[in-house]
């Protein structure tokens, strides 16, 4: 058999802010393509941190981030950040232009995607996540909802080999929950998702990582995890009240 190039593999990753504050302690996981995978935590953990070593954002550390097989370096950081697609907490953060279409576009476009290779790349993104219909509209008018899944298209258009979503659920209502959990399972594409929302980590990823002060603390089927009373009491992690993990079907 020929061995499957890891999607994302992190080894030993140590960071420390200009200040002092040692964020990151030495961080260690693999991540297969195609995986669904949750990064659970409490504030302070090192989530963001680790998340923006992902795409060369930030760096200077210890350790080695490998993204299909690439190392994150200057030198190959073109292709990194083609290949790591951060959807960010709030999608105001990266819609900025006159209207859907262009937005979606602005990222293959700085990358040399011109013409009907161009309109293919927005349209497809517009599909996957049910927004083609409102290309021409300006982002501002559309519900968070909306405006998130647009977020995911402008990511999307870069054809990106990892997804990493940021508090995908934050602010969405369940309608739009919902919606955006079924676009996320129709993906193929590696998904890394940060989240507080135990219980959408548990219907969207088989699979969980807890970072707890900079180290990761846990790695297993996520059931398994937010089962584990006595482990989610040490790192701080809370099930909403009533809410039994055991009893969830999980969705593929």
């Amino acid at each position: 058999m020929v061995p499957v190039t890891a999607s994302l593999e992190v080894s030993g990753l140590a960071f420390a802010y200009p200040d002092g504050h040692q964020a990151l302690f030495g961080v260690d996981f693999s991540i297969a393509r195609g995986e669904r995978v949750a990064l659970l935590g409490p504030n302070g953990a090192g989530k963001t941190t680790l998340v923006l070593h992902l795409n060369g954002i930030l760096g200077g550390g210890t350790g080695t981030v490998t993204v299909a097989g690439l190392p994150v370096s200057k030198q190959h950081m073109a292709a990194i950040r083609q290949k790591v697609g951060i959807v960010f907490q709030d999608p105001d953060d990266q819609l900025f232009m006159p209207t859907v279409r262009e937005d979606v576009a602005f990222g293959p476009a700085a990358a040399g995607i011109k013409g009907a290779a161009l309109e293919e790349r927005v349209h497809t993104a517009l599909e996957r996540v049910g927004m083609r219909e409102f290309a021409d509209r300006p982002p501002h008018h559309l519900s968070f909802g909306q405006r998130r899944r647009v977020a995911v298209a402008t990511v999307l258009a870069m054809e990106p080999e990892i997804l990493v979503l940021d508090e995908p659920s934050s602010n969405l209502d369940p309608a739009s929950r919902r919606e955006l959990a079924d676009i996320l399972r129709s993906l193929d594409v590696t998904v890394l998702m940060v989240t507080h929302d135990l219980p959408y980590a548990l219907e969207l990823c088989p699979r969980s990582l807890i970072l707890s002060d900079g180290v990761i603390a846990a790695d297993g089927p996520t059931g398994a995890l937010l089962s584990d009373e006595e482990l989610m009491r040490a790192h701080r992690l809370e099930l909403p009240f009533g809410f039994d993990p055991k009893s969830v079907t999980m969705g593929a």
